[in-house]
């Protein structure tokens, strides 16, 4: 099967994510098939999520997902701690430099290999 075919060159990388499905007279001419097969072919495709066809541009493989495996390990440590906005900060937040900020900062890690790190800021608030 035509489909078949292809899904497992999408999948071996040989037609990598992103790239164009060759035209449909190159395929109907490697195949040795109807032009009207070949459009069956991509269809299933197209319905199965491995292809977006957009008019006037072709058919394109859709990007993998990167899916989250049960054998991951993943972590996410979060640490918070008060600093002094720098001139960037500052400017930012409109305040003066040296203002007392919270930063807290998260980091992702997967297998042990750190995937993420976020920062974020707000000002700090004494309570009153």
């Amino acid at each position: 099967m035509i489909a078949n075919e292809l899904r497992e060159r999408i999948e071996a990388g040989i037609i990598p994510p992103g790239s164009l499905l060759p035209a449909e007279s190159a395929l109907t001419a490697e195949f040795r098939v109807s032009r009207g097969t070949i459009r069956q072919a991509i269809a299933i495709l197209r319905e199965a999520g491995a292809v977006v066809t957009a008019h006037g541009r072709g058919t394109h493989v859709v990007p993998r997902r990167r899916e989250s495996r049960p054998d991951e390990d993943s972590e996410t440590e979060t640490r918070r701690r008060q600093v002094k906005a720098d001139p960037e900060l500052a400017a930012l937040f409109a305040v003066e430099v040296g203002t007392a900020l919270v930063e807290q900062e998260s980091v992702t890690r997967t297998n042990g290999a750190v995937g993420k790190v976020i920062r974020s800021y707000r000002l700090f608030r004494t309570r009153q």
